[in-house]
């Protein structure tokens, strides 16, 4: 749904195009979650019950460049800001990839992954599936139009060793839990009942 200033219709229909093909080609293959998209132009409103993705100009979180929500009737919703894209020199299509496949992979935003540390400690990481690899330097290409990367089921799996399968789209993460440059993932310390962000750039949310 294009509710943005910066970016026109004639825009987004390409862009949908081919986060189409990422989700059917790269994603459901993996994930084992398909989503057919539908283009909402200005002025129209999505059908009832649908899960949004809506391209927006200015974030209303300091620092977002997009985040998860949930619309009006309680459904799974996307925002990507693109005009504070551009002004941070991002590109709005790897912005609104990133948020279509952790909506499709975490809709209620809800699910994490265990380490056990010890008998008494231990860490929860959000199941958050492009964090860890967000850049646009991460994403690829299809049809001209640059995605996100995203990370696979196995890089929420700790008994995986470094090199032993693949744990990200772009084959450039190792082993799991890796950050890529620029990349993060929020993490909980169970033991000492405290949460915080291993960050090294403005989030994507």
């Amino acid at each position: 749904m294009n509710r943005s200033t910066v970016v026109k219709d004639a825009d987004v229909k390409p862009a949908v195009a081919a986060l189409q093909k990422q989700v059917h080609n790269d994603f459901a293959p993996i994930w084992g979650v398909d989503a057919d998209l539908v283009v909402v132009p200005k002025g129209s409103h999505p059908v009832s019950e649908s899960w949004w993705l809506v391209i927006l100009d200015d974030s209303d979180q300091a620092g977002a460049l997009g985040y998860h929500d949930i619309t009006s009737e309680g459904m799974p919703l996307g925002k990507v800001f693109a005009k504070t894209d551009l002004q941070y020199g991002d590109k709005w299509t790897v912005t609104a990839s990133h948020e279509l496949l952790e909506m499709l992979g975490d809709p209620d935003v809800n699910l994490t992954a265990f380490v056990q540390d010890s008998n008494t400690s231990g860490r929860l990481y959000a199941y958050e599936v492009c964090d860890a690899c967000e850049l646009d330097s991460d994403g690829y290409d299809i049809d001209g139009i640059r995605v996100s990367d995203f990370v696979y089921p196995s890089w929420f799996e700790s008994f995986r060793k470094q090199g032993s399968t693949q744990f990200n789209h772009g084959k450039t993460i190792s082993k799991p839990f890796e950050l890529r440059p620029g990349g993060y993932i929020g993490v909980f310390d169970v033991g000492a009942g405290s949460a915080g962000s291993r960050s090294r750039r403005t989030e994507r949310v």
